[in-house]
């Protein structure tokens, strides 16, 4: 079996599909060159948007108490990871460390997202999903985006990302 490869991402932000006002969290490489968007639901963009904005609130919502749980049992999160796409659904893995043992535990990547914020943990992503996923990548001569694997519809994809503004990445208002 090939061993994976990974590409470590950053949270860029929140935005909105402005063709049906879907959320889209935006993950950013560490070096700047990639954005790859995920289409999201709603709760879970509430949920990362809060984190990035570092808002807290009075009873603990459904990803701080899982980050509240794993501190608790002294569970750690050392990463997530984004490891497959199929049929445009990403798959993801939390991988925590209890005591010296690593698991890895399956989650839907906007979950895994939340938690990572929240638990400080990096992100990956596999490089063949970012090489399959409808993703952007920045041409260092022109700093001009390109869409990149969004065969269906290649010229929309670069419309939407290139009407959001610095403003929209890290807002959401439900």
């Amino acid at each position: 079996m090939q061993k994976r490869t990974f590409v470590e991402m950053k949270v860029a932000g929140i935005a909105l599909d402005p063709t049906n006002n879907s959320p889209i969290v935006v993950l950013r490489d560490v070096h700047g060159k990639i954005i790859l968007p995920i289409w999201i639901g709603i709760m879970e963009a509430s949920s990362i948007a809060a984190a990035l904005e570092g808002l807290s609130y009075t009873r603990p919502m459904t990803h701080d108490l899982f980050a509240t749980l794993l501190k608790r049992i002294d569970a750690r999160v050392t990463k997530i990871e984004i490891v497959d796409i199929k049929d445009n659904i990403f798959y993801a893995l939390i991988v925590l460390d209890h005591n010296g043992e690593l698991m890895s535990i399956d989650s839907r990547p906007s979950d895994a997202l939340a938690i990572a914020l929240r638990t400080n943990a990096r992100i990956f992503v596999a490089s063949h999903v970012v090489k399959e996923a409808t993703h952007v990548e920045e041409e260092s001569a022109t700093g001009d985006k390109i869409a990149v694997g969004f065969e269906q519809d290649q010229d929309k994809l670069q419309e939407i990302l290139e009407k959001m503004n610095p403003e929209d990445f890290g807002k959401f208002r439900a």
